[in-house]
């Protein structure tokens, strides 16, 4: 019997890092999916704290070295170092997907396996965050050197705004396959309860969402501190963790909404779970999303998403006027806002179609996809997907 094909993760941070999130999700559902279909699967990704080096989660296989920025030499050296039989790798990977967080680690250019760029969104928007120089280097790395590096790649991303964006930077359309994010079925929980069964009184809003600038939270709270004006009761539970968090508290302040908002932190799956529960709207203001795991998540619960039109992959897994509401803006985040707590009905007809949509994604049909991209580079043949087609504008 042949050995198992090894499948190689490299993402610079994990589902348990302080700052990980859906692209972490994303990437480790996928692993624990070709687990499950007798693939050896390890992901190198970065240190953290007391994080041990070497964890076994859901069959795979995770080591950790290196920090935000030393992950990305400490991985290659681990490549390098398996081609000679050595170091911490249990086998040479057959298949690599290099996770494109900004830049990508440039596996291709250390090991002899195909490589499968998997990118989330294009970072533009967020670069200036890591300073002038950085930015502008990292934007460099992403939009000049990443494609000409990989221009004999596969790319795998989540929408087909995201594809667009990678042909914009010079990727070939026939190159990128689209496979979109699953989903995880939802244990039954008393419906709008806060978990010890009791209703929750007034309209309630949240956010799902790490707390860091680009996700742009202040946008939720001032919608709060608008709608308190007529709505006294409107309450905000802000679901996640991260180091923008203090300055949220303090925009909370300045605003005078800090009795309307509760800032939970990260929480357990159950605890999030309860949380979109109890909610009458979703409100996710970020600046940039390649699909936007939240929307999908809040669907469940029949909970509907106002997002930003301009975020590039809420508009698609946000059918505007169906499922949601696309805005341009913090006033019409706050209108759109107003127009669906006061008209509950309008608010459950999205919420009914955005759970109807969320029930046709699962993690299996994404590994699904994934198995079709890494059964192409190993035959050479084109992967079975469909054509990524413009999205619409």
């Amino acid at each position: 019997m042949s050995d198992p094909i090894h499948v190689l993760l490299l993402c610079w941070r994990d589902t348990t890092h302080p700052q990980g999130g859906g692209s972490e999700r994303y990437l480790e559902r996928v692993g624990a999916e070709l687990v499950d279909r007798g693939m050896r699967v390890t992901l190198l990704t970065a240190a953290y704290d007391d994080a041990p080096a070497l964890e076994d989660r859901a069959g795979i296989r995770i080591l950790r070295a290196g920090g935000r920025l030393s992950v990305y030499p400490r991985a290659l050296l681990t490549i390098v170092a398996a081609r000679w039989g050595r170091g911490r790798l249990p086998a040479a990977p057959d298949v690599v997907i290099d996770t494109q967080n900004g830049i990508p680690f440039f596996a291709g250019t250390v090991s002899r396996a195909p490589t499968v760029v998997l990118v989330h969104h294009c970072h533009r928007e967020q670069w200036p965050v890591a300073g002038r120089l950085l930015g502008r280097f990292g934007w460099f790395l992403e939009s000049r050197v990443s494609p000409r590096v990989h221009r004999r790649s596969r790319y795998v991303t989540v929408s087909g705004p995201s594809a667009d964006e990678l042909v914009a930077l010079g990727v070939d359309r026939e190159r990128i396959t689209v496979i979109r994010n699953g989903i995880d079925p939802v244990a039954a929980e008393p419906a709008g309860t806060d978990g010890t069964g009791d209703r929750t009184a007034g309209p309630r809003l949240c956010v799902l969402s790490r707390l860091v600038p680009h996700k742009q939270v202040e946008d939720a709270l001032a919608v709060v501190a608008e709608l308190r004006h007529t709505r006294a009761d409107v309450h905000l539970d802000v679901i996640g963790g991260g180091w923008w968090r203090d300055e949220l508290h303090a925009t909370a302040a300045r605003l005078g909404v800090e009795r309307c908002v509760t800032f939970h932190g990260h929480v357990d799956e159950r605890r999030k779970h309860q949380l979109l529960d109890r909610a009458d709207v979703h409100l996710m203001p970020s600046r940039k999303e390649g699909w936007g795991l939240a929307v999908v998540e809040a669907a469940q619960h029949r909970v509907p998403t106002i997002g930003y039109r301009s975020s590039v992959g809420l508009a698609e897994s946000i059918e505007h006027g169906e499922t949601g509401l696309l805005v341009d803006g913090v006033d019409e985040l706050v209108s759109a806002t107003r127009k669906l707590i006061d008209n509950p009905e309008e608010s459950a007809r999205l919420g009914g179609n955005a759970q109807r949509k969320a029930a046709g994604y699962s993690w299996s049909a994404t590994a699904d996809g994934f198995i079709g991209v890494v059964d192409g580079l190993l035959h050479s043949t084109p992967p079975p997907s469909r054509p990524v087609p413009s999205s619409p504008r």
